[in-house]
């Protein structure tokens, strides 16, 4: 295989792992708190805060691994992921009680927190059609979401939640192990940098406003992102009576979710490669609230449906915002800028799961929770008209090309 597309490869299979551990525990917290002796009726909700600080270290931790990267290696700090998420999650798996959990979780976070500002910052190096590349690298994301109920629910069935740790754990050590061989045969280089690339040494005009509207916008999907991922595993569980409530048939119809729904990200990613970002940006955006809002009134099958194309709306807008961000930051900055923008969108994501919490804890329903999210998608769209009609990248780009 060519050494840039073992390259990408690696990097794929990072953001594929990234997000398969971090949603291990929303599919097993409930079999968990059961193994720890909380009743059937309370179990998932008194589990959830357990998975807190996981997502907050996820978020926070990744402006240290920028610094990290940009001080040390790129390539490095990759390794250290996939060896260090997998021995966290190996670690969880000997937890004995809630709280040593929340500490195994908190570890898995802080590796988790690595993948983002440094992967995507390796993956759009280059430049060239980075809108593609996001979208390809978001569709491994994603089948990490949809493998983790999936992945988690069988091993559920047949044995207990601790495998569901171990064996992830063990897979990620290899591929780290991989990786460092890589490295070490001098063929882990980035590709040679595009004209437009190499013009942008500073940050391009209007990346203030451009950055302003990414910030709103992260944290907008943050908490829809993080909120969604998190409960369809278990809204399908209890939405879902006349299909099944067994929880390896509700992680699979969840995992085709996130499956059917992660492609979205390849068809945006090719459009915003072709057009203009911004209305790209806005009908993603205004796609969201009508159909999570939908999603509360619908059940069964229905339910599924709806789901799928809510989650589509979701999981498009992610290649956008760091397309966004490619495009009017220089690489040098990347890292950190990323960094920044995914600790917004992580630490609020944590919020959503605290939001959901107190919502279903007081004995609410999952239509209010979808009803909540609705309301945090409008915003989305709101966040999205501050965005420049123009890209900062073209207008670096055009007085090099009108000089040629």
């Amino acid at each position: 295989m060519p050494a840039q597309s073992l390259r990408l490869l690696f990097l794929n299979v990072g953001h594929f792992a990234d997000h398969l551990f971090m949603l291990i525990f929303a599919k097993a917290a409930f079999s968990a708190g059961l193994a720890f002796g909380l009743a059937a009726d309370g179990a998932y909700a008194e589990m959830i805060p357990y998975g807190i600080p996981s997502l907050v270290l996820f978020g926070a931790g990744a402006p240290l691994a920028a610094h990290l990267a940009d001080k040390w290696h790129r390539n490095g700090m990759i390794a250290v992921f996939f060896i260090g998420i997998g021995l966290a999650a190996i670690a969880t798996s000997f937890a004995e009680t809630p709280m040593q959990i929340a500490f195994g979780l908190a570890a898995i976070g802080l590796f988790a927190a690595i993948y983002h500002p440094v992967g995507i910052a390796m993956l759009v190096q280059g430049g060239g059609n980075i809108g593609w590349r996001l979208g390809s690298n978001g569709v491994w994301g994603n089948m990490g979401v949809a493998a983790a109920p999936l992945i988690t629910g069988f091993i559920l069935a047949g044995y207990d939640w601790r495998l569901a740790f171990v064996l992830p754990g063990i897979v990620a050590v290899l591929i780290g192990l991989g990786f460092v061989g890589f490295m070490r045969s001098g063929r882990a280089r980035p590709p040679e940098a595009t004209a437009v690339e190499k013009a942008l040494v500073g940050f391009a005009p209007g990346w203030q406003r451009a950055l302003l509207s990414l910030a709103l916008v992260t944290a907008g999907g943050g908490f829809v992102f993080g909120a969604m991922t998190f409960i369809i595993p278990r809204m399908f569980e209890v939405s879902m009576p006349g299909v099944s409530t067994d929880v390896a048939v509700t992680g699979i119809l969840a995992a085709l979710v996130y499956a059917i729904a992660a492609f979205a990200q390849l068809v945006v990613g090719r459009t915003i490669d072709r057009r203009p970002i911004k209305p790209v940006l806005l009908t993603v955006a205004l796609g969201q609230p009508v159909l999570i809002g939908l999603m509360a009134l619908q059940t069964d099958l229905a339910l599924f449906a709806v789901a799928v194309l809510a989650m589509g709306f979701v999981f498009g807008q992610i290649p956008i915002s760091d397309a966004v961000l490619a495009r009017y930051v220089p690489d040098q900055w990347r890292a950190k800028v990323l960094s920044i923008k995914f600790m917004l969108n992580l630490v609020i994501g944590a919020g959503a799961l605290l939001t959901a919490r107190f919502i279903l804890a007081a004995g609410e329903g999952f239509d209010m929770v979808m009803a909540v999210l609705a309301m945090a998608a409008c915003l989305i769209f709101l966040a999205a008209l501050l965005l420049p009609a123009k890209s900062g990248a073209e207008l670096v780009a055009a007085p090099a090309a009108a000089g040629d």
